[in-house]
């Protein structure tokens, strides 16, 4: 991929919650906590994908175990609930996502594209990986902004008073435009699309990049290696098509996905999600 034909930083579309991949029993999801989802400004475009809300009221039912497998990114989170309440700057979660819904409590968040925190800040993303920090810790400029966010009830306020953070602190921190984070863009791309790119070996051949320049680039940028980005692509269409309803022929959806065959699919599926893939289905399509 040469310079010319890199990926350009304009916006994207944002697929609606009741359809995106990666939220694990979304019919479920839906009915215990209301979502919404704002698009990224042209200024911010290249760093951020979407913002993201969520707002639950649990009082008087039992908590709500909200799942998710998540993408290769980095979330800036803005946080009220009981017992927590501030900024957070939480890395690619590399096992499912788990986050219990109790009482009354919101989220506004920030979803970075891959790679996008890091040409942002420009951090080891890696160093994140697992791990939700204070967001002051991360990004010290952000004094205050929590609190801001959180007395503002309405999204697209927001929505502007973090985009108004952010194109702040692009311009402070004087970030240049960034080749590698294009290649990256471009290989995630590639990626997440193609369900024939199943291995290392084909994403390194279809760019013409030695393996160890990969594999730094995805550690300095996205934070995690490219197998795992290919692994985790792969189960959250599996995820998406289960919930959908496509149980008629596991053997074929696993080859579809680039697994072996179907045992090998489903050990894996049950491993990261926690149970096979046709009982998966039966509890995403009832509820």
């Amino acid at each position: 991929m040469t310079s010319d034909n890199l990926p350009q930083f304009g916006r994207r579309p944002v697929p609606p919650p009741e359809t995106a991949k990666g939220i694990l029993r979304p019919r479920e999801q839906q009915a215990a906590s209301n979502h919404s989802r704002l698009p990224a400004g042209e200024q911010v475009a290249r760093y951020v994908e979407f913002y993201w809300s969520v707002h639950w009221d649990r009082r008087g039912l039992p908590p709500y175990s909200a799942e998710v497998l998540g993408f290769p990114v980095v979330n800036m989170t803005f946080e009220n609930e009981p017992g927590r309440r501030g900024g957070f700057v939480t890395g690619v979660w590399t096992t499912k996502y788990v986050r219990e819904l109790a009482g009354v409590g919101e989220t506004f968040g920030v979803k970075f594209r891959s790679g996008g925190f890091g040409a942002f800040t420009g951090m080891d993303v890696g160093a994140l990986r697992d791990t939700a920090l204070p967001l002051t810790e991360v990004l010290p400029e952000a004094e205050g902004l929590a609190d801001k966010v959180l007395s503002t009830p309405d999204l697209e306020q927001r929505r502007i008073l973090v985009e108004d953070f952010l194109i702040d602190a692009i311009t402070r921190r004087e970030v240049a435009d960034d080749t590698s984070y294009r290649l990256v863009l471009g290989i995630i791309d590639a990626m997440e699309s193609d369900r024939e790119l199943t291995r290392v070996d084909q994403v390194t051949g279809h760019f013409d990049i030695p393996i160890r320049t990969l594999q730094r680039l995805f550690r300095r940028y996205v934070g995690v290696s490219p197998k795992w980005v290919l692994r985790r692509f792969r189960l959250q269409d599996g995820a998406h098509l289960l919930a959908q309803g496509r149980t008629s022929d596991l053997a074929a959806l696993a080859l579809d996905l680039g697994y072996f065959d179907q045992a090998h699919f489903s050990r894996e599926f049950a491993r990261e999600i926690g149970m096979p893939p046709l009982e998966y289905a039966r509890t995403s399509l009832k509820s």
